[in-house]
């Protein structure tokens, strides 16, 4: 072995700590690294990367059975600009009565299919496994049917009522249907004249509405007139998506690259610390003949060694830690099979060795580049008189004597304490940033969802199209005979009722719809951001993304059409939502008298007198409103309270991640200020210091600097809330109310700043333990 790799392989051996903390440091930043590299890249556009690998349908067409059969739907897979096709399968929509349910729940669409397909609309298995005989079903995890394996799913009014066992869940990726069966099941499934084919196409140009509509001109200009009874594009599917998903991409891509900055300054600042301790041994390889580019070339090597090692096992930890988070993420995104991409662990792997080196290198050749006898002379210790003005400042407060040395400490090594401070800085802003992003997803969700009632009578299920016997839609529940029912119920207290119906506005593509309220509809849970709520008729507030697609402004009118008469409106108030795109108006339901008769989408809202119990509110109202065909649902409409908890369990985990790599950042620090310190802490032993005392020494050394830097870095995490929540709100054309950006209280601050202080010992627990455990006679031989 050359002299250069005996000096590289005692060098890793005999420094065995400094190797340690490189190894640690680099696996923890690779594993944040990766973590983060993932959550960048499917955050990115999750929709699309689901769609291409899942093979999605480009376009899903219903067919009705009496009009073509299967024989001619088959040949329409040779149509111009087809590139791939499925089915026919056969499919039928029912309503389904499930385990626990005791009522008819929603419609859904059932399709037969042999297995979860391939080439199109490739299905994929989140649970269980795919029917195997008649009897069984796979229900879709995006459903509105709760399904869980080994429920009973039964269909009344079928010729039997027939059962079906769930034995699955699945996701398509262009939500292509609500179930699944074999399609030997189907026969038992559909009456006759209910039934029909689905077909799902993949065209060579679907990147537009204007080629998807061409695509389905040539899938059909053979079929007979009045086959096609539905259609979906994956436009659709993705513009839903990507709308629900908007606010939480931002999110993720925060943190992650909060993770990639944090891991780079940690392993520089260790890998530049460790190799600044060498500047010694620098001096005397030089004084026994290495060259300054051997010893360069021997610290990098040094460094490298632990921290390949390192990165290995920070891979392993980042696909281990990004199993949890990723399943997180996919419920955020409604999407399937998230994974770490190989190329994510190769750019981290590369990047992160190669920051190293490149850290390595630089500090060598600063300490090369010096004089052999400048090299030897540098000192273990601080600079003579560096820091006495605070050692003695310290010896006169009124504290234990290892307290003051200890709280002295950084002022002896103000360059080390920096560096410890900026990691500390770093890991307060993340924890900052964090507490307050993690408030204000909660508030967006509460605030979108409007459900300050304590009970409410949803509006009647939509009819969803052609439906077996059986099945038919429940007769119209009367608006008016609910309220009456409502108002004579013991223990209702304020109240009132909202009608839904479309419209257009002259100007906009598409319909928006407007939502008129029969009573007083302020405390519902509408948040405004500007302006006021609705006050008398002709008055209405709207959102922010109609207020920017029409050009208008509070104060500005607006004229509603496709009812049955123009109604104009005067805007007094912008309304923080987010449903339909924004695209919806508010009014008082005066404003649009007589100008829409359609009154089945009304839902009723109660909010109960203080005092009454809700569960037997509800229960006693039920009883009055079964006969009507209708029922009550406690606590509000659906708050997203699952996706609330799904961010939440996101932050705890990432936030873990950055503490965890904060904290070593400091245990480097105070590792190597100890280790250069053990012969000064024997001679504390050998006059009586106890190890308990060694303890609260080298802990209080990290006291000023916690402080100072848990300080800094809460007022500096909020303002970086304040930046990054308003500008991922203006990324998808929102504007908030100031109860989502102003979500840090005083009782909450305070911990925050002692987060710093937290995250300071936590770092320095390790080596204090090191420092309370070495043996006085060898602490005094160590040179």
């Amino acid at each position: 072995m050359s002299g250069l790799g005996k000096v590289v392989r005692s060098g890793v051996a005999r420094r065995r700590v400094q190797t340690l903390v490189i190894g640690l440091a680099t696996m923890m930043a690779v594993a944040a690294s990766v973590l983060g590299g993932t959550l960048l890249v499917v955050s990115g556009a999750p929709f699309d990367d689901a769609f291409a690998r899942r093979h999605g349908a480009h376009l899903s067409l219903q067919f009705d059975a009496d009009t073509v059969g299967a024989g001619q739907l088959s040949t329409s897979k040779d149509a111009e600009g087809v590139s791939d096709a499925a089915g026919p399968f056969p499919t039928a929509t029912l309503t389904p009565r499930s385990d626990g349910m005791g009522g008819p729940g929603w419609p859904m669409t059932v399709v037969g299919r042999d297995g979860p397909g391939r080439d199109v609309d490739e299905l994929t298995l989140l649970d269980g496994r795919w029917p195997t005989r008649s009897g069984e079903i796979v229900v879709s995890a995006d459903s509105a049917l709760l399904a869980t394996l080994g429920m009973k799913v039964t269909f009344p009014g079928l010729p039997g009522d027939p059962t079906l066992t769930v034995v699955g869940a699945a996701r398509s990726v262009t939500q292509t249907a609500d179930a699944w069966v074999l399609p030997s099941q189907m026969p038992a499934l559909t009456a006759p004249g209910s039934g029909g084919h689905q077909m799902l196409y993949r065209f060579t140009d679907a990147g537009t509405a204007a080629q998807i509509t061409e695509g389905g001109k040539a899938v059909t200009r053979s079929l007979p007139r009045g086959a096609v009874v539905g259609e979906q594009s994956w436009l659709t599917v993705r513009k839903t998506v990507e709308r629900d998903t908007a606010l939480y991409v931002p999110f993720l891509m925060a943190f992650g690259a909060l993770g990639l900055v944090m891991s780079v300054l940690i392993v520089g600042n260790v890998v530049a610390s460790a190799v600044g301790t060498g500047t010694r041994r620098i001096g005397v390889l030089k004084a026994v003949g290495f060259t300054p580019a051997q010893v360069v070339r021997a610290h990098v090597a040094q460094a490298l060694i632990p921290a390949a090692v390192g990165a290995s096992l920070g891979v392993l930890a980042g696909h281990l830690l990004a199993v949890p988070v990723l399943a997180e993420a996919q419920d955020v995104y409604s999407t399937s099979s998230l994974a770490v991409a190989p190329w994510v662990d190769l750019t981290v792997i590369a990047g992160v060795l190669a920051l190293v080196a490149a850290t390595a290198w630089a500090s060598a050749l600063r300490a090369g580049r010096l004089r052999t006898v400048d090299a030897l002379a540098v000192g273990r210790t601080a600079a003579a008189g560096c820091g006495r003005w605070a050692a003695r400042l310290a010896g006169r407060l009124p504290l234990p004597q290892p307290v003051a040395l200890g709280l002295a400490r950084p002022f002896a090594r103000p360059a080390r304490a920096l560096a410890m401070g900026t990691a500390i800085l770093f890991g307060a802003i993340a924890v900052t940033f964090t507490v307050g992003m993690g408030a204000s997803l909660g508030q967006v969700m509460t605030t979108r969802a409007h459900n300050a009632a304590d009970v409410v009578v949803p509006a009647p299920v939509p009819d969803f199209g052609p439906r077996s016997p059986g099945s038919e839609q429940q007769p119209a529940v009367d608006p008016a005979a609910v309220a009456a029912a409502i108002e004579a119920a013991p223990g209702t207290g304020k109240y009132f009722r909202a009608t839904r119906v479309r419209a257009t506005v002259s100007g906009l593509p598409g319909t928006i719809e407007v939502n008129s309220f029969t009573g007083d509809a302020s405390w519902g849970g509408y948040t405004m951001v500007s302006g006021r709520w609705i006050e008398r008729t002709g008055e209405a507030v709207v959102p922010t993304p109609l207020l920017t697609a029409t050009g208008t402004r509070i104060g500005d009118t607006v004229t509603l059409n496709g009812l049955a008469r123009p109604v104009t409106v005067r805007i007094v108030g912008e309304v923080f939502d987010t449903r339909n795109g924004g695209m919806q108006v508010f009014t008082d339901a005066s404003t649009l008298k007589d100008a829409h008769p359609d009154l089945t989408e009304t839902s009723h809202h109660i909010a109960v007198t203080p005092g009454t119990d809700v569960t037997a509110y509800a229960d006693a109202l039920n009883e009055d409103l079964a006969p009507l065909g209708a029922d009550t649902q406690v606590g509000g409409l659906d708050s997203g309270s699952d996706m609330v908890g799904t961010l939440n369990a996101l932050s705890a985990i990432l936030t873990l991640m950055l503490v965890a790599v904060a904290a070593l950042g400091v245990l480097n620090g105070v590792l190597l200020d100890t280790r250069e310190r053990v012969r000064e802490i024997g001679v504390h032993k050998a006059i009586g210091m106890t190890p308990r005392q060694t303890v609260a020494m080298v802990l209080t050394s990290v006291v000023v600097t916690g402080l100072v830097a848990g300080a800094l870095g809460v007022p500096l995490g909020v303002a970086l809330h304040g930046w990054v929540i308003p500008a991922m709100a203006d990324s998808v054309g929102l504007r908030l109310p100031g109860s989502v950006t102003a979500v840090y209280h005083a009782a909450e601050l305070l911990p925050l700043t002692l987060g710093g202080l937290f995250i300071a010992t936590l770092g320095a627990l390790l080596p204090a333990g090191w420092a309370a455990r070495a043996r006085t006679a060898t602490a005094l031989r160590t040179e």
